[in-house]
């Protein structure tokens, strides 16, 4: 079993950068396809990034919404997965959660609880 724990959310202005950060526990990440969602209030859960094992390239790939803006990493070591979000925008405001599955394609069998961002205007 994987668990896995967001933190890193807050409040911040327009304009603004957070990084968020998942830590797992339970089993290590280096071979799990990791990825990071959002829901924001009264919306469905939407895909925000995410980044394929090292032994595959560290491959990256983002929703078109934070092409430019948001970097997704990890950290093999730390057991870490990162998002890195600059020019922050109101209508990034969510919970961001991160998942893990493994292989390249299928659901997400493990998922954090979730941080709260906020980017007021």
């Amino acid at each position: 079993q994987v668990q896995l724990v967001e933190s890193g959310g807050g409040l911040v202005q327009a304009g603004a950068s957070l990084r968020l950060t998942c830590a797992a526990s339970g089993r290590t990440l280096s071979r799990y396809n990791m990825a990071w969602f959002r829901q924001a209030p009264g919306k469905e859960r939407e895909f925000v990034a995410r980044i394929t094992p090292s032994w595959t390239g560290l491959s990256t790939y983002y929703a078109d919404s934070v092409k430019g803006r948001f970097t997704i990493s990890r950290d093999n070591a730390k057991n870490t997965l990162s998002l890195q979000m600059n020019g922050l925008r109101p209508d990034d405001t969510a919970v961001y959660y991160c998942a893990a599955r493994l292989g390249d394609g299928g659901t997400y069998g493990y998922w954090g609880q979730g941080t709260q961002v906020t980017a007021s205007s």
